[in-house]
């Protein structure tokens, strides 16, 4: 289940579910009262992108490719109707997803993302179909998390387009003129969300990977009167949503020690009460390990920033062996909310870095395209000096150093052990690219070319994508290696786990192998994930 979104109106929601992680969700609704489902879209094979409820919520929209599986068109349905009566309102041609619907409910906020720093918004007239374009630009330029002004005669959103990290600004939809509501300085503002009614508003700033959320009301278009801080636990905190009277709103708040929870906020007081309890699967919470945010020096004179973790234990003799776990993405963070794998390999006894590599988002574009097509391994040595950094760490040992990622973070662990064989005692590719080749040309048709803008293209980059390819490379790894994957995988296939695995033995490396059939990119049911986890424990006991 990817999301679930309540009615306005009536005891209902729309939740998304895939099958087996193949991430081609279907939309159902479900009758709070009765506990019935009923699916409304039956596209097994198509993708459906959730756009939200009218007013009403008579109707809702969303953007799918059922038309053409490389692009995505937008469709409105009524809440009653199911399969092909769903109207098509506006073909596309890229990557699209609906924002919202305006306050009159005539129109929807388009966005269409070109790659992960190059975006556009529009705005849809469903009466004539006309679409808006409002964000015309040259070179790459960020438009996220577009909302509907209260009146909806502008649209509130965060943008890079005159600097080099994110800041909260207001589109005028009548001249396309645009005003600075909120600049997060040094550091992004995440998103905004904003009540209609209240004229409520509540944005984040990402400073450091750590959430600090700003409350207030607009009471001008430009303009936000601040309440006072919300009383949250330090972390990162997310997914605002207002009551009905815009008073109060929820949020899922997080940190290293504390898992997901939901709290509700006064608006105006900004005192918070916490409305959850989730499991901590009989653990005590007091046990868990609070990270430590350095910055380490790397090659070229940058400072990189990462979380650092150790056991609270004795360390042995030699010192605690480490794992560095590298994030996917790339164009991902590594933030101090909770992980329970961490948590994990820390009650195992093991120190965990994790390291926020150039090509990250959180510190600016500039930051997040050193690694762009050419400058892809420069990422790499960011992880070869960040082990050199745990070397004079005295309480790690330098002899027990493990590489471990998922995603483009199991590209990482790869080249990390063909490029730097001397440094690793082990290595743990979680669904992982081995051939930049075979992955882009057998990943998802929707996804090719958002992939190759950030790593070239197959037409123009083929030689250089072999050349950083680790399965070219393979005869220079010298860890034990561990590969997981899903078989269902439709971002990284699995096929880039059975090449590197069969291309390692024939090497003499030692390598496991562990595919679930029933997953995708990543594992997401719990009895799968206690095995892969612990499997990957086992793995780490015989050989590190």
């Amino acid at each position: 289940v990817s999301f679930v979104d309540s009615s306005p109106e009536r005891s209902e929601a729309v939740f998304g579910m895939d099958e087996g992680g193949n991430e081609r969700a279907q939309l159902y609704l479900l009758n709070y009262e009765s506990g019935g489902i009923t699916e409304l879209t039956a596209k097994p094979e198509a993708k459906h992108r959730w756009g939200g409820w009218d007013s009403a919520g008579d109707r809702f929209a969303f953007a799918s490719n059922r038309r053409d599986e490389a692009v995505f068109d937008v469709y409105v349905q009524a809440r009653d109707e199911t399969g092909d009566d769903a109207e098509l309102v506006h073909e596309g041609d890229g990557w699209l997803s609906v924002a919202g619907w305006s306050p009159s409910d005539d129109r929807l906020i388009v966005h269409e993302a070109h790659s992960s720093f190059d975006h556009d918004v529009y705005t849809l007239d469903l009466a004539s179909g006309d679409l808006t374009h409002h964000t015309p630009h040259e070179g790459d330029v960020r438009y996220a998390g577009p909302e509907w002004g209260p009146d909806g005669e502008s649209v509130y959103l965060v943008t890079d387009r005159d600097t080099d990290t994110l800041r909260l600004e207001r589109i005028d939809l009548e001249t396309d003129e645009f005003a600075v509501v909120a600049d997060g300085g040094e550091w992004n503002v995440d998103g905004v969300a904003i009540d209609e009614s209240s004229r409520r508003v509540v944005y984040s700033r990402n400073v450091d990977g750590y959430t600090e959320l700003t409350v207030g009301e607009l009471v001008a278009p430009d303009r936000i009167d601040e309440f006072p801080e919300p009383d949250l636990p330090d972390g990162v905190a997310g997914g605002v949503s207002f009551g009905p009277d815009g008073d109060r709103f929820a949020v899922t708040t997080t940190g290293s020690t504390h898992n997901a929870n939901v709290h509700v906020v006064d608006a105006t007081s900004g005192e918070a009460e916490r409305w959850t309890r989730a499991s901590t699967a009989g653990i005590p919470a007091d046990t868990f390990v609070e990270r430590e945010l350095v910055h380490y020096p790397t090659f070229d004179g940058r400072e990189i920033p990462a979380f650092f973790s150790v056991p609270e234990t004795e360390p042995p003799e030699s010192g605690y062996p480490v794992v560095v776990d590298i994030h996917g993405g790339p164009e991902s963070q590594r933030r101090p909310s909770f992980a329970s794998v961490t948590q994990y390999l820390l009650n195992n006894g093991y120190a965990v870095l994790e390291p926020n590599v150039r090509g990250s988002s959180g510190y600016g574009k500039a930051y997040s395209g050193l690694d762009d097509v050419e400058n892809r391994m420069d990422s790499v040595k960011d992880v070869r000096e960040g082990v050199g950094w745990l070397h004079d760490h005295p309480e790690v040992d330098p002899d027990r150093v493990v590489a471990m990622g998922g995603s483009y973070g199991g590209f990482m662990v790869l080249a990390s052990l063909t490029e730097y064989p001397e440094l690793w005692a082990a290595g743990v590719d979680i669904v992982g690219i081995a051939n930049f080749v075979t992955f882009l040309e057998n990943t998802g048709e929707w996804r090719r070319s958002l992939r190759e803008a950030e790593y070239g293209s197959l037409e123009d980059d083929r030689e250089f994508l072999e050349s950083v390819s680790p399965i070219n490379n393979i005869d220079r790894i010298a860890a034990p290696l561990f590969v997981l994957h899903g078989e269902n995988d439709p971002r990284v296939p699995v096929g880039e786990a059975e090449q590197i695995v069969e291309e390692a033995r024939e090497q003499g490396v030692p390598v496991r192998k562990l595919i679930f059939e029933d997953e995708g990119h990543g594992f997401a049911k719990l009895d799968n994930r206690i095995e892969a986890y612990r499997g990957i424990v086992d793995f780490l006991a015989e050989h590190v």
